[in-house]
């Protein structure tokens, strides 16, 4: 009952889905930007909820309260405790290991706030995962969330990065430093994992 209302919402204010969803893909990691807004959260589950299927979301531990822990649990989130010494990206491919079916949304950028960087850990999870990469941008003012088709890596890092900085070139609205620089130079920064 939820997801036809928040897809009632979601197309009520005038979002759509640009691209198909890969239904034949039972594994993927979602790639999504730019991060720019809060309001990215609320547009990812209307868009979820349009697509009808199950994906996941990593999310700060500090959003996991008392009081609000289990709202972010019912909604699909995975707590990332970012000051632990845990490889976050050997526990996040032994979840795709361990499961017929699964999809899980990270956001590269990592914050709200400019960034001159992309952090890679999206890329080594779906290669040690062996699972395809999903871009989806944010695209403000087509209000539209634009979906790439699976991306299945080479392992080659220069080669890959670059469909996706491709791929986040075509969406429109506000474009962080990463994105600029590498529009201006063809140049990818190495960045951290997570």
């Amino acid at each position: 009952m939820w997801r036809i209302i928040t897809a009632g919402l979601y197309r009520a204010a005038g979002w759509k889905i640009i691209g198909r969803y890969p239904n034949e893909v039972k594994k993927a990691v979602w790639v999504g930007a730019p991060h720019n807004s809060n309001w990215d959260f609320v547009v990812c589950l209307g868009g979820r909820a349009e697509l009808q299927i199950n994906i996941g979301f990593l999310a700060k531990s500090q959003l996991f309260k008392w009081y609000s822990g289990w709202l972010f649990r019912a909604l699909g989130c995975y707590p990332v405790y970012r000051n632990k010494a845990s490889n976050l990206v050997d526990t996040v491919a032994a979840m795709y290991a361990e499961r017929e079916s699964l999809h899980i949304a990270i956001t590269p950028e990592g914050t709200r706030k400019d960034v001159e960087r992309l952090k890679s850990g999206f890329y080594h999870i779906a290669l040690k995962a062996n699972v395809p990469l999903i871009l989806i941008g944010f695209d403000y003012p087509r209000k539209a969330i634009v979906i790439s088709e699976p991306m299945y890596l080479k392992n080659d890092f220069e080669t890959d990065m670059k469909a996706v900085y491709d791929f986040y070139l075509t969406i429109g609205g506000k474009h962080k430093t990463w994105l600029k620089n590498y529009e201006m130079t063809g140049k990818i920064e190495k960045s951290e994992r997570l």
